[in-house]
């Protein structure tokens, strides 16, 4: 989806704030005060794709690639952060193509939106045809955690960057409730079929 002006905006705002005024030069880039590339986020994964997560139909089952994006995407966040992140809400997951007995799964993941304490991360699913050599996406994982304490700001260098920096803001907005951390458990102020449900002892 093409940005809206507003997101233009932010886009061009934060291009700007990354320019090197002493140099003034479009290739001389460097960071604001505790921020991070957004390419420096990234972490990635191999799985080898065994019978015994098969399916009835014969293929790898969903909960398997969902149970290894979102270890790859907790992790992410673990390492962004610097402490251990609570999920607070987890995207629609389409299945994009299915995924074969002894396939190679490949996930890559990255921070590509953080705001105070929360940190977006998408995981990029996809297997490699071994006739061919070519990847083929079969999943994109959207996942929302949040921190113990305020993390960086994430900083695309690319148009691309930019583009999934907005996919990531646009994401965490449409988590219309925050979440509190308080005693080291979730607490939802008020209901939100989005956010996963917790509860907190007495």
């Amino acid at each position: 989806m093409a940005p809206s002006a507003e997101e233009r905006m932010t886009i061009h705002e934060m291009f700007l704030n990354t320019l090197d005024q002493k140099t003034i030069s479009f290739r001389s880039r460097i960071l604001p005060p505790n921020a991070v590339w957004m390419e420096d986020s990234k972490l990635k994964s191999l799985e080898i794709c065994h019978p015994q997560e098969r399916n009835i139909f014969n293929r790898i089952f969903g909960g398997f690639l969902m149970r290894k994006a979102y270890e790859l995407g907790w992790a992410t966040a673990c390492n962004f952060g610097g402490s251990r992140p609570f999920v607070v809400a987890v995207d629609d997951i389409m299945f994009q193509r299915p995924v074969d007995v002894g396939s190679l799964l490949f996930l890559s993941s990255q921070v590509c939106f953080t705001q105070d304490n929360y940190i977006q991360v998408r995981v990029h699913s996809e297997v490699a045809s071994l006739q061919n050599k070519e990847h083929m996406t079969t999943n994109i994982f959207h996942f929302t955690f949040m921190s113990e304490n305020n993390v960086p700001l994430v900083f695309p260098r690319t148009y691309g960057e930019s583009m999934l920096y907005l996919d990531g803001q646009r994401h965490f907005n449409s988590m219309s409730v925050p979440m509190a951390l308080k005693k080291d458990y979730l607490v939802e102020p008020q209901r939100n079929p989005r956010l996963l449900e917790t509860s907190v002892p007495q």
